[in-house]
């Protein structure tokens, strides 16, 4: 590649970025996953549209995706909230597990009998369909006001089912006969249980480290947050355990740990999962042959019909049925088992493995994850009104930063006030902070002053709170309890 060439690409590359990002504005008032937009800038760019770029390699686009895949798995365990996980961790396991097993076995058994494809491509197809898509419901779930314990559920659910769903399809994808089924499945244990150990303990002494190394610029914390996702991911696949789950529990730990500079790093790492969402939707998009598609819409929308109508809502009902979830949010989360990337990724295992009809398959999962994305995404919303489990407007939480100060054993907590807290209308000395914390300066209006006991705080504001090192949390936390309580708190 010469200077020239890179000129071009960076041009290419640059106007891509610019119209998803502007698809996005589109994406979100039509209630469409911005997913399929991406996908189909790939494929005007490919050798059927107006770009007419010829790519067919398998091989470097599953190696993208997983990299992508990691990056998209890390935003996510970082957004993910403990507290809505914790209550919810046993049924997303199952979900994960026993609900992976249901829907492979149904969908695969839709896949031979319905289609008329053979047992080793239909568990394969069975496979790659049964992942939820971590973008995908993201991106969704996320602009939706369910209760805690529906989107908790789902959330963990996408990302730890990732990890069982590329063991089976890699073990699926192999030449030679399939192991028996009770050394897949004690494969899939152990290699979960390494990945599960990495991922909780690279996540535990990163965020330790964070929290008591004071680094010399802000913009470090966000890159050396992503490093150690990546260290776990690493990690974790180098020593034959899940990678993925290890990379999601780890970025879950450093989400949950109150590191320094939360909004910086918070910020850095959704830009980096736009950025990986975009590049791997358009390169899966590159590499399908849309005129190669219709002969596989019908088994693709067959295949689609018994996961979404019949293996997923059984998978939620045998999962669950311990738990005693309420059939509302049952309903509803079986038609929530969005797919997305994932499963394209997934299906260019069995491509780059050279496994029989493996473009065929490629083809069906392509054109089951878009027409059912299609369907599922927008009419989330709808559903859960009609079920009767969308939740009210809350409290806008508070953006609260820290920065360490290290030579003085405190915290510097920076506090905004946005529309909607019900700190509006608290006066200082109602915040009641615990002693050795102080509110030592109010910005307002772009104008800054020392505040008096009897300030009254307005929507807005933005606070600077000193707080020494052992009573730093307990400020943070009622802080938080006044801007969604206010007064009442």
């Amino acid at each position: 590649m010469t200077v020239h060439h890179l000129n071009q690409l960076l041009l290419v590359c640059s106007l891509v970025l610019l119209i998803a990002v502007a698809a996005v504005r589109i994406s979100s008032r039509s209630g469409l996953p911005s997913l399929l937009v991406y996908l189909g800038i790939g494929v005007l760019m490919g050798q059927d549209g107006i770009g007419d770029i010829h790519f067919d390699n398998a091989e470097l686009t599953q190696v993208i995706g997983y990299a992508a895949l990691v990056v998209i798995l890390a935003e996510g365990g970082l957004g993910t909230k403990w507290k809505e996980v914790e209550p919810v961790l046993a049924s997303a396991s199952m979900l994960a597990l026993a609900g992976v097993g249901v829907s492979v076995g149904v969908t695969a058994a839709g896949a031979h009998y319905l289609v008329g494809l053979e047992w080793r491509q239909a568990l394969i197809i069975g496979a790659v369909v049964s992942s939820t898509d971590a973008a995908a419901v993201f991106s969704v779930l996320r602009r939706i006001p369910l209760p805690a314990r529906v989107t908790g559920t789902l959330e963990a659910e996408s990302g730890f089912n990732d990890a069982p769903v590329v063991i089976l399809v890699v073990a699926l994808s192999t030449a030679g006969p399939v192991e028996h089924w009770y050394v897949l499945v004690g494969e899939i244990a152990m290699e979960l249980a390494i990945g599960a150990g990495i991922g909780l303990a690279v996540g535990w002494l990163g965020s330790w480290g964070l929290r008591h190394v004071a680094l010399p610029a802000s913009g470090l914390y966000p890159i050396a947050v992503m490093a150690i996702a990546v260290t776990a991911y690493a990690a974790g696949a180098l020593a034959h355990g899940s990678g993925f789950l290890a990379v999601y529990l780890a970025s879950m730990v450093l989400g949950n740990a109150k590191l320094p500079h939360w909004p910086a790093t918070r910020g850095f790492a959704e830009g980096l999962g736009w950025i990986a969402q975009i590049g791997m939707f358009v390169l899966l998009g590159l590499l399908v042959t849309p005129h190669e598609l219709g002969d596989d819409i019908v088994p693709a929308l067959v295949i689609g019909l018994a996961l979404t109508m019949v293996a997923r809502p059984l998978s939620v009902v045998v999962s669950l049925a311990p738990f005693r979830v309420p059939w509302r949010e049952q309903t509803l989360m079986s038609w929530a088992g969005l797919r997305g990337a994932v499963p394209i990724i997934l299906a260019t295992i069995p491509m780059v493995n050279g496994v029989d009809t493996s473009h065929r398959i490629f083809n069906i999962v392509f054109v089951l994850v878009v027409v059912y994305t299609l369907v599922q995404g927008p009419t989330l919303p709808w559903l859960a009104g009609k079920l009767r489990l969308g939740e009210g407007p809350e409290a806008a939480d508070l953006g609260i930063e820290s920065a360490p100060l290290e030579r003085l054993r405190g915290h510097l907590l920076s506090v905004s006030i946005p529309e909607g807290s019900r700190m509006h209308g608290v006066e200082i000395n109602e915040l009641r902070l615990p002693a050795g914390a102080a509110v030592t300066l109010v910005v307002r209006e772009g104008k800054s002053f020392v505040p008096l006991p009897a300030t009254v705080l307005r929507r807005g504001d933005e606070l600077l709170v000193v707080a020494t090192d052992p009573v730093r949390d307990a400020a943070e936390r009622r802080l938080r309890a006044v801007g969604h309580g206010g007064k009442l708190a």
